[in-house]
């Protein structure tokens, strides 16, 4: 058997003792409560975090991918995180790739027993390529789960840089990682029901290193999501909204600008702020290394 009694998601929280007999409305009001430490703990470890970020803008750079893994919970998360990268920033959806202990059915359904294999993460990581140019990041609440230890270990082998994700400081993850984010947001109100706090925390700490990578190789300008993909209805009037926020122009030049750009929004906003045609558009953001900004600048 694991001894769970050092680990602190698994402590019972003092403050939902009589969880069972409260009505709906304490249920929710301490729930409340208690997520409002989940901000404080992971603003106590945002040093870390701006580590994970610089190592996951190098790996992208370098022609690397962000590599999420974990299980249950924290497998969940990483996969939703990558997801929701090619929508949102217009890369392939092999550049942040998320693994979970079980394969895809697992996101679903539960693996049992997936979680306990450490050879399980390695081999994962091994059916994707993984070289030392990846971020692999390995999510675990408790810290301890062997199939993130076992995929962490792997990746260590072949090179590649390495970032821990729990919620137990001191945790096992965070010895083999070169990088070790530990917000500590105390026991649940459930308690071990490490999908309350201790995921929102997981969530908090992926949404800042996907966006801060993605930002830092060129996918905002100011803050608007410039290299957004046009998939649907919502998108092509959020493409068209960013032109026209980012140019201050109507919607009628905005439009014929995406249109002349092959629906490019950075190619359009680019267009319209230098007053060139689509290619020289395209030449400029090649030479600022995709950056709207840098490629505005060569105009002045």
């Amino acid at each position: 058997m694991v001894d769970l009694t050092s680990i602190s998601t698994e402590q019972r929280n003092p403050n939902t003792m009589n969880l069972d007999s409260m009505d709906p409305l304490h249920v929710v009001q301490a729930m409340n409560r208690e997520d409002r430490h989940v901000a404080e703990a992971v603003g106590e470890v945002l040093p870390a975090v701006a580590e994970a970020v610089e190592a996951a803008r190098t790996a992208l750079l370098n022609g690397g991918r962000i590599v999420y893994l974990g299980a249950g919970t924290s497998g969940r998360l990483g996969v939703l995180d990558a997801v929701e990268c090619p929508p949102t920033f217009g890369v392939s959806p092999g550049v942040v790739v998320g693994l979970i202990a079980g394969g895809e059915k697992a996101f679903v359904h539960a693996v049992e027993g997936a979680e306990d294999d450490p050879a399980l993460g390695a081999r994962d990581l091994d059916a994707i390529n993984v070289t030392d140019r990846d971020l692999v990041v390995g999510l675990a609440a408790s810290g301890r789960t062997p199939y993130v230890l076992g995929a962490l270990g792997r990746a260590k082998e072949l090179g590649c840089t390495t970032v821990a994700i729990d919620c137990s400081p001191g945790a096992p993850i965070a010895a083999v990682a070169d990088i070790a984010i530990e917000p500590e947001p105390g026991p649940e109100v459930l308690t071990g029901s490490t999908r309350l706090k201790a995921g929102t925390a997981q969530k908090m700490v992926l949404n800042m290193i996907s966006t801060g990578a993605m930002v830092g190789v060129g996918k905002a300008y100011e803050n608007l999501m410039v290299d957004v993909q046009q998939t649907n209805e919502k998108l092509n009037s959020r493409a068209l909204r960013i032109v026209c926020e980012a140019c201050s122009c109507d919607a009628n030049q905005a439009l014929e600008a995406l249109e002349a750009a092959g629906h490019e929004v950075k190619t359009a906003v680019v267009m319209v702020l230098t007053g060139v045609d689509a290619q020289t558009a395209r030449k400029r953001l090649d030479k600022a290394a995709g950056h709207v900004r840098g490629a505005i600048s060569q105009a002045s």
